[in-house]
């Protein structure tokens, strides 16, 4: 499940989840809530053709909301001053990111951020440098500086994947928590799935099972006026993703970038 596709979507995601823990509401059944209301709420624009108002904004929109979308990105990569996310907390001895580590011998918090660091800059100036490619002499072709260019990204977060695992084979950093077989990640300490093993069970030694692939619409925890309740976040989550792909749109298509 994608919660952050933009940085405005990744915002509103953290905002729902708090309300859904304000509610007492499992997140989940929220969050699938407000998704069936935006998607109603989009087939209406759709019909109603509101796309045609995205003509109307200006480069000084466009501009203002790709910062904004930077912005909150590059605040949670080197560190996100409401929640313990980026960079900057792989310092912090204390941090959660240390945990399984702490105890092994020769291991070091310093030398895991230090390279978190490096591996960071490195994968960005890297995906910059090759975004270059395609308007330098470099290579024999044409055909071949768009293909670097295009895919500059991928191509830096798989060369500094390699310099992690290869040159720097005992220094731990944090990868992503990825099961041995396809299945949803979040571990049940009970039947009921309300509470995540190891963390708030730590007197299980074992988890119940694995939370299931469809969210259950029901599971209201006896509010049943959450799903009308859920008009409310979806309407503003309309508008802001209408807002972001419409503007996003206007500003790939802008007659500067050549693509029309």
């Amino acid at each position: 499940m994608i919660n952050g596709g933009t940085g405005p979507v990744l915002a509103f995601s953290a905002v729902l989840y708090k309300l859904s823990d304000t509610i007492d509401v499992p997140f989940l059944t929220l969050s699938a809530w407000v998704g069936l209301w935006v998607a109603a709420l989009n087939v209406v624009a759709a019909f109603a053709n509101l796309n045609r108002f995205i003509l109307y904004a200006t480069r000084f929109t466009d501009e203002i909301f790709a910062l904004l979308i930077s912005v909150i990105f590059i605040v949670n990569a080197l560190g996100n001053p409401f929640s313990p996310v980026g960079l900057y907390y792989y310092f912090d001895k204390d941090h959660k990111s240390h945990d399984k580590n702490e105890n092994d011998e020769g291991y070091s918090y310093i030398s895991t951020g230090l390279l978190s660091l490096i591996l960071a800059l490195g994968t960005t100036s890297l995906a910059m440098m090759l975004k270059t490619m395609k308007f330098s002499r470099f290579f024999c072709s044409d055909f071949t500086r768009s293909i670097i260019s295009d895919f500059s990204v991928t191509i830096a977060i798989f060369s500094f994947i390699v310099v992690d695992h290869v040159l720097f084979p005992t220094i731990e950093t944090e990868s992503l928590n990825v099961p041995d077989i396809f299945e949803p990640t979040y571990a049940c300490c009970t039947a009921d799935c309300r509470t995540y093993w190891p963390d708030e069970c730590t007197d299980i030694e074992a988890p119940y099972g694995r939370r299931g692939w469809l969210v259950d619409l029901t599971d209201l925890n006896g509010k049943v006026w959450v799903p009308i309740f859920a008009v409310i976040p979806a309407f503003l989550a309309f508008i802001l993703v209408f807002l972001d792909d419409g503007i996003t749109l206007h500003l790939i298509n802008h007659p500067s970038h050549k693509l029309t």
